[in-house]
């Protein structure tokens, strides 16, 4: 990764040029400009347009290199075919970096690719560090400059990056709402040079940035990526979009970057602790609440309120969230009783009814009352309530939640944010977003979702061959750990033969590089239990696969022991993600892979901390445990094997897939029934 004082230029310029200046209000090149020099910002500032003389009262100069001195930092605004040339030449003239705010390169087809990476050609160069193009530009309030649109001079706590400009758009209108403003914006556009990765890095080190939230749709370089997750120690607040299949598609066509699978993105942001949005609001409310939110001493939440529905809203988000909402000791009770008219319930919440709307100070009373029981307020304005804004303390552990206020909340919200007092507007998005602070402990750990079938299916795919099924038992026995052996039978006969040197009970199964799924279509028989039921097991295999896979290859079928009963049904695997390698999967197996989809991803390399998270991470991690009279099950031979099968990978980086499905855990070791090994050669 490029040194982040390189950066500098970009971020903290000594003087800008706007190469593509304008005459004309309303075109970019005339608005970046009017918000350059409205913004404050406290250098020179250099007009280029080769047809002017004035613009906002500023000297036009005809190019970068006839500035009276080298401008640090040009923001371009000319047509797209002239925009690389033209940065050869600035470069030349001393200019350290550049914004292009000009669109028609690589998302604009193959024309536009073929610019972009003659613009490329130009940074490679040169050394010149560009964000773009396609993109809004930089707003950096507390330098400050405003090489963005709009103009937004408050200077915040939180550091926004956005691979789209309508997303950073919206972003940046939330937060101007509210008087947050930003302690940086960057429109990162097609990302030709500087990228998401370096964008983390450089606001992680930001005197004035205490969060910092990005909108993703894509990652340029997966290992500087790593690095500065694994580096960050601000909170990292990320929206990726491109879930789903087809989500993906059209990410990857938007940014030219790879979307990558969503369940490695899940695995990767609980690894490095990232806080995931799963859409803008959330992003936004995240970001707000970790930024300006003093942080809960613990879970107890006291809840104040004028509605009584707004109250049970915020209770049920907080049981979702971890976070705990006890009823208030009888002596405290006693207290709040003498002190509220007699019609209040008194408990948690304490509701105060509609009369508070005459009443403002009653909240603060209940909250100065409770504050020695409860570690955190939850302070819910549900009607209009003159002096609304009065009751709370700026740096005090309270939520404010504001609804149903109609022009008094208006006038009141504005109070409070001239004060500094967060505002959110529900109180499902007020407490889902206090309950990020304990996101990352234990009770709050997240799910990752793994993709349906119809996910895969959309998903761009590799070539890749299934191992023969006796070949894979092999490497994964080799690898320690135990799997049913799976001989070849080419006829009934050869299985008949086989079974009987396993001995019996046997299991019969269909060997085709075709079928993948060998049991929906009668490609499997178990418990077969002398040579005729093999015989005729064979025959029907055969007749199934003739009749629902008429074109697939077919080796025979494999002939392998029953296992003994009482295992309990998982799956365990690697799934090679192509931008981040090899990554472990682990959960329900047998039908319930399917039925429950309760899987969870551990990103590699992974210590016995990471594998006990993982083990936990599953919905059905009680049934591991001894749940209701149920043996509890060999969660280190689990772990040795999750060892095994990372060494596995390692050693065989042509694998892409391995997947036991079912190992069957038992109360002491396991056992894997069925083994697939998917190769890129």
């Amino acid at each position: 990764m490029e040194s982040l004082e390189s950066l500098k230029p970009l971020f903290a310029p000594k003087s800008v040029a706007v190469i593509g200046a304008s005459t004309v209000p309303g075109k970019l090149g005339h608005d970046i400009l009017a918000n350059l020099k409205n913004g404050g910002f406290p250098g020179p500032i250099y007009p280029v347009n080769p047809k002017a003389d004035e613009i906002l009262g500023l000297k036009v100069y005809k190019s970068a290199a006839e500035t009276p001195a080298p401008p640090e930092l040009a923001v371009v605004v000319i047509p797209a075919k002239i925009v690389a040339p033209t940065l050869e030449q600035a470069a030349a003239a001393g200019v350290k970096a550049a914004v292009v705010i000009t669109g028609g390169f690589a998302e604009a087809g193959e024309d536009g690719e073929r610019l972009q990476d003659e613009l490329a050609q130009v940074v490679r160069k040169t050394g010149i560090r560009v964000v773009g193009p396609n993109c809004q530009g930089i707003n950096m309030p507390h330098h400050p400059m405003c090489a963005s649109w709009p103009l937004i001079t408050t200077k915040g706590k939180i550091a926004f990056a956005s691979q789209s400009g309508t997303v950073g758009a919206a972003f940046l209108d939330l937060a101007a709402a509210e008087r947050l403003g930003v302690s940086g914006f960057v429109s990162l556009g097609n990302r030709v040079d500087v990228d998401e990765a370096e964008v983390i890095s450089y606001f992680n080190q930001d005197p004035h940035t205490q969060v910092i939230a990005l909108y993703l749709e894509g990652v340029k370089r997966p290992s500087y990526f790593l690095d500065a997750l694994r580096a960050a120690t601000k909170p990292l607040v990320i929206l990726k979009a491109g879930r789903t299949g087809r989500g993906r598609v059209a990410a990857e066509s938007h940014t030219k970057s790879m979307a990558g699978d969503d369940a490695i993105y899940d695995a990767l942001f609980h690894k490095y602790q990232v806080y995931r949005a799963d859409n803008l609001e959330e992003l936004f409310d995240f970001a707000k609440a970790l930024a300006y939110l003093p942080k809960p001493r613990g879970r107890q939440l006291m809840i104040t309120t004028s509605s009584g529905g707004a109250a049970i809203l915020a209770i049920d988000e907080a049981e979702k969230g971890g976070l705990e909402t006890p009823e208030p000791s009888p002596s405290l009770k006693d207290g709040l009783r003498r002190m509220l008219p007699a019609h209040c319930p008194v408990g948690n919440p304490v509701d105060l009814t509609g009369d508070v709307m005459s009443d403002a100070p009653l909240y603060k009373k209940v909250m100065d009352q409770t504050r020695s029981e409860f570690d955190y307020q939850v302070v819910i304005f549900g009607d209009p309530i003159p002096g609304a804004s009065q009751v709370v303390t700026p740096g005090e552990p309270e939520l404010v939640i504001f609804l149903g206020g109609a022009e008094v909340e208006k006038e009141e919200r504005e109070k409070l944010y001239v004060r500094g007092i967060p505002v959110f507007p529900t109180p499902e998005r007020g407490v889902k977003a206090l309950a990020q602070f304990f996101r990352f402990q234990e009770k709050a750990a997240p799910i990752p979702h793994a993709p349906t079938h119809a996910e895969k299916e959309a998903a761009p795919r590799l070539i890749l061959r299934l191992l023969p099924a006796n070949e894979a038992a092999e490497m994964v026995a080799k690898a320690g750990i135990p799997a049913a052996a799976a001989p070849l039978a080419a006829d009934e006969e050869e299985a008949v033969r086989l079974a009987q040197d396993f001995g019996y009970p046997v299991a019969l199964k269909i060997s085709s590089p075709d079928i993948i799924h060998k049991s929906d279509m009668g490609g499997v028989a178990l418990n077969l239990r002398n040579a005729e039921q093999v015989r005729t097991a064979y025959k029907d295999i055969m007749a199934s696969t003739r009749l629902y896979e008429r074109g697939a290859r077919v080796d025979g079928v494999t002939v392998s022991p029953m296992a003994k009963p009482g295992g309990l049904e998982l799956i365990l695997g690697i799934v090679t993600d192509p931008q981040y390698g090899p990554t472990l999967m682990f959960g329900m197996g047998g039908i319930y892979t399917e039925l429950y989809r309760d899987v969870a991803f551990c990103m590699l390399p992974a210590d016995e901390a990471d594998l006990d998270a993982l083990i936990k991470h599953i919905k059905a991690y009680p049934l591991l445990t001894g749940f209701r009279g149920q043996p509890r099950r060999d969660l280190e031979a689990l772990k040795i094997a999750m060892q095994a099968l990372e060494r596995m990978a390692g050693k065989h980086p042509e694998l892409d897939q391995i997947e036991l499905n079912p190992l069957l855990l038992y109360p002491k070791g396991l056992f894997a029934v069925d083994v697939r090994i998917f190769s890129r050669i």
